[in-house]
């Protein structure tokens, strides 16, 4: 098999995989709401380009995005960021 073509045929595959990830294509706010100890946050849910749809959390004057409900512990700085993860962990 000519390596030039195996490769460049690998990177194709590769690059595909990546491309049908699913990825957010909206961001809506839901509610504003408060823990038992009065620390206050929002909800908002991301729908996926798979049809998916995801919790946010904004914490922290919305300084810190999670994914999931206020127990998440996987948190981003940017809401971008947490979308696409929410939308891969679906």
């Amino acid at each position: 098999m000519n390596l030039p073509k195996f490769a460049a045929a690998a990177a194709l595959i590769v690059f595909s995989a990546g491309s049908l990830a699913a990825k957010p294509t909206s961001i809506v706010f839901d509610a504003n709401a408060a823990t038992s100890d009065g620390t206050a946050y929002s909800t908002y849910t991301v729908k996926c380009s798979n049809g998916k749809k995801a919790e946010l959390t904004a914490w922290d004057n919305r300084g810190k995005w999670c994914v999931g409900d206020a127990s998440s512990e996987q948190c981003e700085k940017k809401q971008i960021n947490a979308a696409k993860d929410a939308c891969k962990a679906k």
